[in-house]
């Protein structure tokens, strides 16, 4: 090795010992929890007032949305074309799935543009990256509140009767709130390098409105012409978000209603949809986690 070689080399060590290790840009959940909640709570709770700041109804329109959408969806399906009316408590249990949908549509959507929406934020200031899509569902989890209630004063108003499995219902809606929440945290980071996914998750929002079961029962594929043909019924039932509704429907309403075990066939298959939930909490998480550092850059 020449001497030359050997003098640029001295330089380069010397270069990395007194500039240190990379430092690496904000981490996803930082190093104090109490400051990451507190900021995912403000967050949540100033993206809630201030979407209905000037409106003159205020919250009322996040209770006539679904309202309405019940409303119109009733009238085709229920009265015009007649699905859903051998069972017991349909109009409850469509209320209950347009709700639980909009809360998912919400709560993905706005976590998808979330990074973006706080650009400012996240370029100027060191934070916890995590608290932005966070607090993004959060936020749509207080609608989500809201709506809930004229669906209980409209079941108990149809009829229904309140029964110990209403205590098990909150475990489902934490379940739905935490697969939203690892697709947020997905969708935000994919949307940050690709703008393209905006329009693309557009269209799965489409497919999965037709494809859960909101405005038809379940038992209409399950049971067709007196036969069994459960296949299409699987198929459904493998999304998560399926299985959610089913199952307050088997809960909260009557249990008339098929469970979701019995909607897809038997209960160890539900151990797919089980795995899509997991797999979609634990995937969003530590895929935010690992490029949270490089949010800003890529913004």
């Amino acid at each position: 090795m020449s001497a030359a070689d050997v003098t640029a080399r001295a330089r380069r060590t010397y270069s990395e010992e007194e500039l240190g290790t990379p430092i690496l840009g904000p981490s996803a959940l930082g190093n104090d929890s109490r400051r990451f909640w507190h900021l995912t709570w403000t967050l949540a709770k100033t993206d809630f007032k201030l979407r209905f700041f000037d409106n003159a109804l205020g919250y009322f329109w996040s209770l006539m949305r679904p309202l309405m959408l019940f409303g119109v969806l009733y009238l085709v399906f229920s009265v015009a074309l007649d699905v859903g009316n051998d069972v017991e408590y349909f109009p409850v249990a469509l209320l209950m799935g347009i709700v639980l949908y909009s809360f998912f549509n919400e709560a993905t959507s706005q976590g998808l543009r979330s990074l973006l929406m706080r650009e400012p934020l996240v370029r100027k200031v060191e934070f916890p990256r995590l608290a932005v899509p966070t607090a993004s569902v959060l936020s749509a989890t207080f609608s989500l509140g809201l709506n809930l209630i004229p669906v209980v004063v409209f079941a108990l108003v149809a009829g229904v009767t309140p029964r110990w499995t209403w205590l098990l219902c909150p475990f489902l809606l934490v379940g739905l709130v935490l697969f939203a929440w690892g697709l947020a945290l997905l969708l935000s980071c994919l949307f940050v390098r690709a703008r393209d996914i905006e329009p693309i998750w557009d269209v799965v929002l489409q497919i999965m409105l037709y494809a859960t079961p909101i405005f038809y029962p379940i038992e209409l594929f399950v049971y067709i012409n007196g036969g069994e043909h459960p296949e299409l019924g699987r198929l459904i039932m493998c999304s998560p978000l399926a299985v959610v509704i089913q199952q307050l429907r088997d809960w909260f309403i009557d249990p008339g209603y098929l469970s979701a075990a019995e909607a897809i066939g038997l209960a160890w298959r539900l151990v797919i949809p089980g795995a899509i939930w997991a797999g979609v909490i634990v995937g969003g998480f530590f895929f935010f986690k690992r490029v949270a550092p490089r949010i800003a850059e890529d913004l």
